[in-house]
C-alpha cells in the first residue's frame, strides 16, 4: 500500500503495469498542472513504462503570452510532444531530475533552466479518493462512464475548474486516462531562465490543450493512459529534424 506519495512513485517505477489494449499506453505520474499568479503554468509528466520507446520524464511550460514549451527526456516523436506538439510552440530535449526530499515534498531540475519545488498534502477527499483508487480494477478505468463521473466529480470538489479523462488532443488522437491515486500540491515555488515564477494560483482563465485541460490548482497523480495509434492519414505528425536522437538541449521549432 502506498501511504505517501513518494512510496506510490517508487512503486510505479519498480513495477509500472500497463493497461491492457492495443492502444499507445502509458503508467507513471505528475502535476496535472501548476498554474501560478505571474501567469505561468507548469506541469510535469514521469511515465516509466510506455509502449512507444524508453519510459521519459517531461515539463511542460506555458508563459503568459499563451506560447507552450515541452521538454522531455526522450525526442518529441517518443514523449508527450507526440500528441500536443500542434499546441506548442517548440520541443526542447533536455536531462530532468525528479528527487523526493521528503514523504511529501517534490524538486524538479532542468540544469541552467528550471528549480521548481512543491510540497504534496492530503485532503478528505483525496484520502477517500486514494482508499477506493486502490481497490479499483485498473481495467475499469478504461470505462468512458467512470472516467466521465471522475471528471464531473474532481474538478468542482478540489476547485481545480474543469476537468475531463477523455477527448481528443491537439494532434487529433484520442486520449483517456485514469488517476487512481491522487494529493494535491499545498505550496510551490518556481524559478525558469532566472525569473521567479510567483505563487500558486488560478490563472484569469483556464487554459486546454484540445480536450485535455489544466487544473487550476496544483494536482498530483499516480495514473495509467492511453492514446489512440496514430494514424498518419488522420492525425498530425511530429516533424523530425537533425536535433533527434542527439543529447540534452536540442530544440525543434514547430
Amino acid at each position: 500500500m502506498a501511504d505517501t506519495p513518494r512510496d506510490a512513485t517508487q512503486t510505479v517505477i519498480d513495477r509500472p503495469v500497463l493497461w491492457p489494449g492495443t492502444e499507445e499506453r502509458f503508467a507513471g505520474y505528475g502535476i496535472m498542472g501548476q498554474p501560478f499568479d505571474s501567469g505561468h503554468l507548469l506541469a510535469l509528466r514521469h511515465f516509466p513504462s510506455t509502449t512507444i520507446g524508453a519510459g521519459y520524464c517531461s515539463v511542460w511550460h506555458r508563459n503568459p503570452q499563451g506560447q507552450w514549451t515541452f521538454y522531455a527526456t526522450s525526442p518529441p516523436r517518443r514523449s508527450c510532444s507526440r500528441y500536443f506538439a500542434t499546441a506548442a510552440k517548440s520541443a526542447v530535449r533536455v536531462p530532468i531530475g525528479i528527487d523526493w526530499e521528503g514523504p511529501y515534498a517534490l524538486r524538479v531540475r532542468i540544469p541552467d533552466v528550471l528549480e521548481w519545488r512543491m510540497e504534496l498534502v492530503s485532503t478528505g477527499f483525496t484520502r477517500l479518493f486514494n482508499l477506493l483508487g486502490r481497490h479499483v480494477p485498473r481495467a475499469v478505468w478504461r470505462s468512458d462512464r467512470l472516467q466521465a463521473i471522475v471528471g464531473r466529480v474532481v474538478g468542482p470538489v478540489l476547485g481545480a475548474g474543469q476537468v475531463r479523462m477523455s477527448g481528443i488532443v491537439p494532434n487529433g488522437q484520442h486520449f483517456a486516462a485514469g488517476p487512481r491515486l491522487m494529493w494535491l500540491v499545498g505550496d510551490s515555488r518556481a524559478r525558469l531562465d532566472g525569473t521567479d515564477l510567483g505563487t500558486p494560483a488560478p490563472l484569469p482563465r483556464q487554459q486546454r490543450l484540445g480536450d485535455f485541460w489544466l487544473p487550476q490548482r496544483g494536482v498530483f497523480v499516480v495514473a495509467n493512459a492511453a492514446f489512440e495509434a496514430f494514424d498518419p492519414a488522420r492525425h498530425r505528425s511530429v516533424p523530425v529534424s537533425p536535433a533527434e536522437g542527439h543529447p540534452a538541449h536540442s530544440i525543434e521549432e514547430f
